[in-house]
């Protein structure tokens, strides 16, 4: 039945309502995303998720959306090893993260740590676009480390080194979590998960 099935009976026919108060509006134009291009799918400056899911990793997949095309292995190598120096958090990030109780959500520390994270290292005015780059870089790099210097504080009082040398953002996540290097099985894992929930395009 489509969505023009109608539901009847001896005397009146009803046809469910839709939407349209938004419908043909963009809501904005962007290079990054594409919805519904081709049917019911999402693209990724031109790429289709299902795709990359298939055959990317997540750091080849933030490559792409951040500057602009996938890199080569040269250069995903050294995306990671840029990364992987921009783990640390400052002393006065840190001192934040430790103010926050234990019953906080997750997404707020990771709010509030992106915050004084900004606070600590200020954006510079007019920014070039390899700025902002970067930004997003250190950004994406510092994510885990937030998340998970807090849970530790937080829960046993524990002060972590949040830089790790994990090759992968997952990786680091998961050794900052275990408080060890994740072994291969982790790793696999991980991808699996990372792989499934962007094919659900959550």
């Amino acid at each position: 039945m489509s969505d023009t099935t109608i539901l009847q009976n001896s005397t009146h026919v009803i046809k469910p309502k839709k939407s349209v108060a938004l419908s043909g509006v963009p809501a904005g134009n962007t290079a990054l995303c594409t919805v519904g291009k081709s049917g019911n799918d999402l693209h990724y400056r031109g790429y289709d998720i299902l795709d990359l899911a298939e055959h990317c990793e997540f750091e080849e997949v933030a490559h792409l959306l951040i500057h602009g095309k996938l890199p080569t292995r040269d250069e995903l190598a050294a995306y990671k090893t840029k990364l992987k120096a921009l783990r640390g958090l400052p002393a006065n990030v840190r001192t934040v993260l430790e103010a926050l109780p234990a019953a906080s959500h997750p997404m707020d520390v990771m709010r509030t740590g992106v915050s004084a994270l900004g606070c600590t290292l200020p954006e510079k005015e007019g920014h070039t676009v390899s700025g902002a780059r970067d930004i997003a870089d250190k950004l994406l790099a510092s994510l885990s480390s937030i998340l998970l210097y807090w849970y530790h504080y937080s829960h046993n009082g524990e002060r972590i080194q949040p830089e790790t040398d994990d090759d992968s953002i997952g990786g680091h996540f998961l050794h900052l979590l275990h408080g060890e290097k994740p072994s291969q099985s982790w790793e696999k894992g991980d991808a699996y998960l990372a792989g499934a929930v962007r094919r659900t395009r959550v």
